[in-house]
């Protein structure tokens, strides 16, 4: 009974070994980052910005209600040294928050930074950007329409804190470092990886509040898989990103003010009246395939003439499926948001308006990103 017990002790312990091993090795760390790296392997720059991935709990059980953002990136790398067999990586913390806490002025600065390295850096393969899992898939798109280079962006998380038994994040971000030292994985735009699969930074969402396999592409797919034999891509996505795309947000230092508004059976138009009149745009959650009530309509159309009013996009409730121009809706002067879900709508809009408030070319903008 003793050694049966004993041996629990051992397993129960081992996620706190790990991080005891990779928080007394920091300063050892943040000396070998100045060292050449093994000749011949990939350089790979991991952004860190906290989250889950970044987490600590009271236990090796605590799965809720840890601390996001608690351990720097230095130190989740350390502790994973089957990456120095696939890269040489640097590591550069950019914030430590939970990614609830995530701000447009943290995407910019991410933006800034990563078109900097491929500019300045040519030996750089690609970028890691350690993250929460809330709003990854946000950052993701932001950082697929706004980095002007071709080299692999990919973003990482874990639905497990750091210090969990069986914690995901370690996996997770040796198979990000493997994604972003790919040849393979150039001209993919940014890209989530996790759970052993790449999913497109576009077409990916989070649907599950705990489970590792939460983020996929719903009726799209993955990219492919990430296996110990191989990083393997079998589609890529058709739409422009990254050096094909027209935003270039460098010098800004905030975006557009987008709100988004959701729609239900009888849903009271006091948002609409309020959030409206005090943002550049709306991306409205709409019923079946875009659609908004006859009362939420008349109340849109009351705040005044389309041209002088926010841009409006319309979005679904649905995950899955297309949200397509109609005659009614175009005069009223509203914007299909083709298949991106709201909060990934918002992002485009918000990039969308730095350049214009022609509704034809925000409608190719939705019909291209």
């Amino acid at each position: 009974m003793v050694a049966k017990s004993c041996s629990g002790c051992a397993a129960g312990s081992w996620a706190w070994l790990v991080l005891a091993i990779a928080l007394a090795s920091c300063s050892l760390m943040a000396h070998a980052q100045g060292s050449p790296g093994a000749a011949g392997l990939p350089q790979v720059v991991v952004l860190s910005t906290g989250g889950t991935i970044a987490g600590r709990g009271e236990s090796t059980t605590t799965l809720s209600g840890y601390k996001a953002g608690q351990i720097l990136g230095s130190q989740l790398i350390e502790a994973v040294p089957e990456i120095k067999q696939h890269a040489n990586v640097r590591v550069e913390q950019i914030v430590n928050i939970g990614s609830g806490n995530m701000t447009i002025a943290v995407w910019l600065r991410l933006a800034e930074r990563i078109n900097q390295i491929f500019s300045e850096e040519a030996s750089v393969a690609g970028v890691v950007i350690t993250h929460g899992t809330n709003t990854l898939e946000e950052t993701a798109y932001f950082l697929n329409l706004t980095v002007k280079h071709d080299k692999p962006v990919v973003l990482v998380g874990s639905q497990r804190p750091a210090t969990a038994i069986s914690a995901d994040g370690p996996l997770n971000l040796l198979n990000a470092v493997r994604v972003a030292a790919s040849p393979a994985a150039v001209g993919k735009g940014a890209m989530i990886v996790m759970n052993d699969e790449i999913n497109a930074a576009r077409d990916v969402t989070k649907t599950n509040t705990f489970r590792v396999e939460t983020f996929n592409s719903g009726e799209l797919g993955f990219l492919g898989y990430v296996d110990s034999d191989e990083v393997a891509f079998y589609r890529m996505s058709t739409k422009r990103h990254t050096a094909r795309s027209e935003f270039d947000v460098r010098g800004l230092t905030t975006l557009p003010k987008v709100e988004i508004i959701y729609t239900y059976a009888e849903a009271g138009l006091e948002a609409i009246k309020a959030v409206a009149p005090a943002s550049a745009g709306v991306v409205f959650v709409g019923t079946g395939a875009g659609g908004l009530s006859n009362a939420e309509r008349a109340a849109i159309k009351s705040l005044g003439p389309v041209d002088s009013r926010a841009v409006m996009v319309l979005s679904k409730r649905p995950g899955n499926g297309r949200v397509v121009a109609r005659k009614d809706y175009d005069a009223e002067g509203f914007i299909p948001g083709d298949n991106l879900n709201p909060q990934k709508a918002r992002i485009l809009l918000m990039l969308a308006l730095t350049k214009t408030r022609d509704l034809g070319e925000i409608r190719r903008m939705f019909r291209e990103y």
